[in-house]
């Protein structure tokens, strides 16, 4: 039996005791349950930063299960959730912005009905951003995490980011944002603060204007992806900061999927149709585009985590079975090489956001 379909009948027997009613049934013994619970492939585990956190190289995006997608049972997210804690995922990410609180609150239940000790699993939340807009005001964050923890019904969250700083004042985020936060930190609500956003620039701003060790991590998207890999230029400069960085979105918010990225993508129609030539080649051969850009995210051991949305049961097997093909196998370096020669014209272009900074 392989690994995914080990992990399979795991999660199936765990769900079933959980959820007898509605759970799918296995016949597998519970003897070779427990046996494969000690033998299976673990996925790998990286130090974020100075923090002590150990993190699975995959990680957890929660925004699916906020709807934000499609809409998704509350039974198929518990499913989804304990289905990737049992195949080794302890870090689940969300926002009070993802489906307007929705997949804060979907989480939190899902965490519940996992069952798990709370020191076997590592949350992170953000402020700032909100279905009606950002407020990035020392009031609207301190107020924030009480209104996250209620929500994810948690005592503490082990990280909490302030998100998308490129939409306010960094000058703000710098002097009324990030002490605010250092006060939530202290207080236990949080165990480490973070920041994320878009541009590059923004990190480096606030980093070199606040007092060494008071930003522990960073979270950020779209810049450690085939088609941009601009992140990497940073990591050296992160690690002198002592700061551990988290990535996100591999696909580059769905470029790198055979259907395409949502009409409302910002990227360049250049960008966009080189990463189309790059899926339809991908597709030609037999390789699928999604599990070559994760293994691509995943193949630098700097970056602590890589986040992956999911909301099925399906998607966890794929992500995981990825992350386990690419430390057993190594990555698909023919494939890989032409794939970078597809997008060789427009590598590290990416595309703007936030306002304006004076």
């Amino acid at each position: 039996m392989n690994v995914a379909r080990e992990l399979n009948f795991l999660h199936r027997y765990y769900f079933q005791l959980k959820y007898p009613s509605s759970s799918p049934k296995t016949s597998l013994p519970k003897t070779q349950i427990l046996a494969t619970m000690n033998t299976h492939q673990k996925l790998e585990r990286r130090e974020l930063g100075n923090t002590g956190l150990n993190l699975s190289c995959v990680g957890f995006g929660a925004s699916p299960l906020g709807n934000v997608f499609g809409d998704v049972s509350e039974e198929q997210s518990i499913a989804t959730v304990i289905e990737a804690f049992n195949q080794g995922i302890n870090f689940f990410d969300t926002s009070p912005y993802y489906g307007a609180t929705l997949s804060e609150k979907v989480l939190g239940k899902c965490l519940k009905a996992l069952g798990a000790s709370r020191d076997e699993y590592i949350v992170a939340t953000k402020c700032g951003r909100y279905a009606e807009g950002f407020d990035f005001s020392a009031e609207r964050v301190t107020k924030s995490i009480d209104e996250s923890l209620e929500r994810l019904q948690l005592e503490y969250v082990d990280i909490l980011q302030c998100h998308d700083i490129e939409f306010g004042s960094l000058d703000q985020i710098v002097n009324e944002t990030i002490p605010a936060l250092q006060k939530i930190k202290e207080s236990g609500k949080t165990r480490f603060i973070g920041i994320t956003g878009l541009p590059l620039e923004v990190y480096t701003y606030v980093l070199d204007r606040v007092p060494p060790g008071t930003i522990d991590v960073v979270l950020s998207y779209c810049h450690y992806c085939i088609n941009d890999s601009t992140l990497e230029d940073m990591l050296p400069y992160f690690k002198s900061k002592g700061v551990g960085v988290i990535n996100a979105s591999p696909l580059s918010m769905g470029l790198h999927t055979e259907n395409g990225p949502p009409e409302w993508h910002p990227a360049s129609s250049e960008i966009k149709a080189a990463c189309k030539a790059a899926a339809d080649y991908c597709k030609k051969n037999g390789k699928n585009i999604s599990k070559l850009a994760l293994q691509y995210s995943l193949s630098n051991k700097d970056i602590s985590t890589t986040l992956v949305g999911m909301n099925s049961v399906k998607q966890v097997e794929e992500n995981v079975g990825a992350a386990l093909e690419l430390e057993t196998a190594g990555k698909d370096e023919k494939t890989f090489a032409e794939i970078e020669n597809i997008l060789k014209p427009i590598k590290n272009q990416s595309w703007p956001s936030g306002i304006q900074q004076t």
